[in-house]
């Protein structure tokens, strides 16, 4: 979804539903993280910088060495900034976001 094509409701609930959906995030989200939400849709950022941001932070988190400590939940959206800010400057080809989810849904529980 582009951003001209979408309304902000629509983008903020996307945002929320994607950062939900990832391991080691919170049950629900905060008002915190919807108010970022919607700044980032203020911010013109489109929906796919955040989910490739998403999918890549995830995957270095959850694709670490088995030797390396143990890292903590994810507490907040605020987390991805970074991450969004990174891929902005260096857009992610779009066969690594399908490998990216690819190797998320393998670690998946079958279920």
């Amino acid at each position: 979804m582009k951003r001209e094509t979408i309304t902000k409701s629509v983008y903020v609930e996307g945002i929320l539903k994607l950062y939900l959906g990832l391991a080691e995030t919170p049950p629900r989200y905060s008002r915190l993280d919807r108010r970022l939400a919607e700044d980032l849709y203020e911010k013109g950022i489109a929906l796919e910088e955040v989910e490739s941001a998403m999918l890549l932070a995830s995957a270095r988190r959850l694709l670490r060495s088995k030797d390396a400590p143990k890292l903590g939940p994810i507490r907040s959206l605020h987390y991805f900034l970074p991450v969004i800010e990174e891929v902005r400057q260096r857009p992610l080809s779009a066969s690594y976001l399908e490998y990216l989810r690819r190797k998320l849904a393998a670690l998946e529980p079958a279920g």
